[in-house]
């Protein structure tokens, strides 16, 4: 119960690692929103979960909704602790065949819409101040990926944008400090969920592949032997959203099997 009492947002949490993260962090005793484009699929997954979890519908790339998320979180609970800024696209094309849209779909959510909801987080914890006997104001968690570490032939958008988040976890996380409110982010590798279904069926186009056959290749590349799985991302999520990563400023870290060492 390492996060007792504290109030948590996670967006994009309908599925995958957002959701993982949403049970960790019931299980861990907090009271977490989740925020996802997909409403009816945001409160189904806080149904199951169950607990102190409720869903509601969340556009990363509209600044009102951005504003009514945090309206809405401080109006039920009274306070901000702790944001997971998990939702993300991915799209990829060969270089000659990047579209403008893809560019400035993919920018609007992965940098755009993960800094302004930042920001609007940050604006509430600093107006709730350091928690009395100290400790930190709050705790924001992005989440980037090892595409941002390395570029990749047919994913020149999606691993600049990642890459943009490591940088803005790092500046962030170096002026908002002096508020006591951390920026870190996680860089998973590759991760065995929905999301790489879609993955899988995009290269298959590129590469000339049967269903499935970039996946599996992908996993067995991996050192550890296999894809993760998302509740092996969720453990570090709340690692960095718990007292023991007070200290922790601006740092982004792998959790991929081995596949990237920074």
């Amino acid at each position: 119960m390492v996060l007792e009492g504290k109030v948590a947002v996670v967006t994009g949490a309908a599925r995958g690692i957002g959701r993982a993260i949403a049970e960790r962090y019931t299980r861990e005793g907090a009271r977490v929103v989740i925020a996802d484009l997909n409403e009816a699929g945001a409160q189904s997954a806080a149904g199951e979960i169950g607990g102190d979890c409720v869903g509601i519908a969340f556009d990363v790339t509209r600044q009102e909704s951005i504003d009514a998320l945090i309206a809405s979180v401080v109006q039920r609970y009274g306070r901000l602790d702790i944001l997971v800024n998990n939702a993300g696209l991915f799209d990829l094309a060969p270089t000659v065949e990047i579209s403008r849209e893809s560019y400035r779909r993919l920018y609007a959510v992965n940098v755009e819409g993960l800094l302004f909801t930042l920001q609007a987080a940050a604006k509430q914890m600093i107006a709730q101040g350091r928690p009395e006997g100290g400790g930190c104001a709050g705790k924001i968690i992005n989440f980037a990926s090892q595409a941002g570490r390395r570029g990749e032939p047919l994913v020149a958008v999606y691993c600049s944008s990642k890459a943009a988040v490591i940088s803005l976890t790092q500046s962030t996380g170096l002026d908002l400090i002096k508020y006591g409110i951390n920026v870190n982010a996680i860089a998973p590798g590759v991760v065995d969920n929905e999301h790489w279904e879609h993955v899988d069926s995009m290269f298959a186009k590129y590469e000339g592949l049967q269903p499935g056959e970039k996946k599996r290749a992908v996993g067995a590349a991996v050192p550890f032997g296999r894809m993760a799985r998302p509740e092996e991302i969720a453990g570090l999520a709340v690692f960095l959203a718990s007292p023991d990563a007070d200290y922790i400023v601006s740092q982004t870290y792998n959790i991929d099997g081995g596949n990237w060492m920074s």
